[in-house]
């Protein structure tokens, strides 16, 4: 296994920003919070106008092509999240994401695996024919709720590694 984000002070570690419905007209709220040595990323979704909130990592690149699994040890409140990772890709002149789900048991540390063959792709929350993912050009890991209940959520992240 290899470490690609240990959430500590390094100079190597990418920053986290937040990137919520608001940019569709919604209400949800959702921020990126690094404590000891955890992403915390927490808020509350409003279904209107979007209902989903999302962190993504910026500043740094990642080079997947030797892996098979991305794996993170996470805790959550027992909701469903997404893994999302962006290359250059687009389609349709619109930037391309990969996804795919992951569930969290309310209150427990886990390792949770995506497997690169899972992650599917979309423009704008929609799922599009292609282009595929190219492992060797992630710019951005992110994390997204959007299960569309309109309550608080909280997802903490310890690391994330390839397999």
């Amino acid at each position: 296994m290899r470490t690609l984000v240990q959430f500590d002070d390094s100079p190597l570690e990418p920053r986290w920003i937040a990137l919520n419905d608001g940019v569709r007209g919604g209400g949800s709220s959702g921020d990126p919070l690094l404590v000891e040595g955890r992403l915390e990323f927490s808020g509350a979704l409003l279904a209107n106008n979007g209902g989903f909130a999302s962190v993504r990592s910026v500043g740094r690149g990642f080079d997947l092509s030797d892996a098979t699994d991305v794996v993170l040890r996470v805790c959550g409140d027992g909701r469903g999240y997404q893994l999302r990772l962006a290359t250059d890709a687009r389609h349709g002149g619109m930037p391309v994401s990969y996804g795919a789900g992951f569930d969290t048991p309310p209150g427990e540390w886990t390792e949770v695996r995506v497997p690169l063959t899972a992650l599917t792709p979309t423009a704008r929350g929609a799922a599009v024919r292609g282009p595929p993912l190219d492992p060797s050009r992630v710019r951005e890991i992110g994390l997204l709720i959007a299960d569309r209940r309109e309550e608080a959520f909280a997802l903490s992240v310890e690391w994330i590694a390839v397999e």
